[in-house]
């Protein structure tokens, strides 16, 4: 995601570098070089000047000339700038009502069903809602039992009526179940079109005056660029929506919906979603997105991600276990797969600060550690508590039942035994920090 525009960006800035001040001439330049950027970006030429007007009067107001260096005020300038544009401040669900009415609508192929699921599961389990899922798509051919599948895959009643071919009726059914049993938000699945038509506006738009929903959410698919912008605008016009949603933010997108949607419609972006796993769905923070554009990293939802993932209590016992170099291959295998929930790899590692743009060329596939899975449940549960007692026949024995090579199995326990050589350290280095301070009071 974006990480074409941030190479771009990075080259623009470096026009600045070494000037002493800034000036109209270097300025124009680098405005120049940004505009051209965000176009290659798929951002909308009207959206793309404006950016560049706002960024060029702030960076030749009078009260900058003599800031800091002009390369790293300009970075701060666009910063800033991408944050507004994208919306500046993150957008917060509003789920009022008994029951709280979520209607979703889109474009079929954009990812709005999935979408669906996604957010039931992340309200059930981040905000301990009783969610229900409607599944009014009366028009895609199996759109209902596609949506019954996600809603047992995350755990969440979903209601259908394949009988019943007016999306209306379904939806109020569905609402009055959910009074009945007490249910707090009903996510409505409405149907798609491959483009805008009349027909679609008209289901739409009936739905939502009839509905009332407290939440009116659009799905688009990121991928699609420019048509996501005019898409979203056309909606907006039809049933003036609350918010929208980008998909497929894992995908090969140049980030010019993301970067158009709330100047173009003048609606913030609340969700972003990547990947076809239900916990892909991530709250939409400008500032955070402007950092990761400028390759500053996202160091906060990346902590994020972890606390959703680690138990504080387990935390505390997995640190004493380290001190006591008790740490074994069942805990590697564990914190392995705690790592692996909070989403793909690439994702993860772009959230550090430099490493997006080290990370721009290569490919870090979903099952990048399965080989390592495969050779710690090959082990006996003796072997995994007592690693040293892996002898060459043991390990003969598990690269054959992992089918892999000793070479394999002896790296990994190499890698195992240096990550729990730097962990002790680490923890025993705190603990000495802890005792000094103690000691100095």
């Amino acid at each position: 995601m974006f990480e074409n525009l941030s190479e771009r960006l990075e080259k623009s800035f470096k026009i600045l570098k070494g000037e002493g001040r800034i000036s109209e001439i270097n300025v124009a330049e680098t405005i120049k070089d940004i505009r051209r950027a965000l176009l290659d970006a798929d951002v909308s030429y009207k959206v793309a000047k404006e950016f560049c007007d706002r960024v060029k009067a702030k960076a030749m107001g009078a009260d900058v000339l003599t800031a800091v260096k002009p390369q790293q005020m300009m970075v701060k300038i666009v910063h800033d700038e991408l944050a507004e544009f994208m919306g500046s401040e993150h957008s917060e669900l509003n789920l009022k009502g008994s029951p709280a009415i979520v209607l979703v609508a889109g474009l079929n192929g954009s990812g709005k069903t999935t979408f669906c699921a996604k957010l039931a599961l992340r309200l059930k389990s981040k905000a301990g809602m009783k969610v229900m899922l409607a599944a009014c798509d009366t028009f895609r051919p199996a759109a209902a039992d596609q949506l019954c599948t996600l809603g047992e895959q995350v755990g969440v009643p979903v209601y259908s009526s394949p009988s019943e071919k007016d999306p209306l009726k379904v939806a109020k059914a569905a609402i009055d179940k959910a009074k009945a049993e007490g249910i707090g938000v009903v996510i409505v699945d409405t149907a798609g079109r491959l483009v805008v038509d009349k027909e679609l506006m008209d289901e739409i738009s009936a739905m939502h005056s009839a509905l009332n929903p407290s939440e009116t959410l659009f799905v688009v698919d990121a991928m699609t660029g420019q048509d996501a912008v005019e898409s979203a605008k056309a909606f907006n016009e039809a049933i003036d929506y609350d918010g929208v949603v980008l998909t497929k933010m894992d995908g090969d997108t140049r980030g010019g919906a993301a970067l158009s949607i709330k100047a173009v419609t003048g609606k913030s972006i609340k969700f972003v979603s990547s990947g076809e796993k239900m916990e892909t769905l991530d709250i939409f923070y400008p500032k955070r997105i402007a950092d990761r554009i400028l390759g500053m990293g996202d160091v906060v939802s990346l902590v994020e991600k972890a606390q959703e993932q680690y138990d504080e209590q387990q935390a505390r016992m997995l640190k004493k276990k380290i001190a006591r170099n008790e740490f074994t291959l069942s805990d590697f295998y564990d914190q392995l797969k705690q790592v692996q929930k909070m989403g793909n790899m690439k994702d993860i590692m772009g959230m550090l600060p430099g490493v997006g743009k080290a990370l721009k060329d290569v490919d870090i596939p979903d099952d990048a550690f399965k080989s390592t899975e495969a050779i710690i449940q090959s082990m006996t549960p003796y072997e995994k508590e007592h690693p040293e007692c892996l002898n060459g026949s043991r390990r003969s024995r598990i690269a054959k039942g992992s089918g892999t090579s000793i070479a394999e199995v002896n790296r990994l326990l190499k890698q195992f035994e240096q990550t729990r050589r730097m962990m002790k350290m680490a923890v025993n280095g705190t603990l000495q920090q802890r005792l000094k301070s103690l000691g100095k009071r």
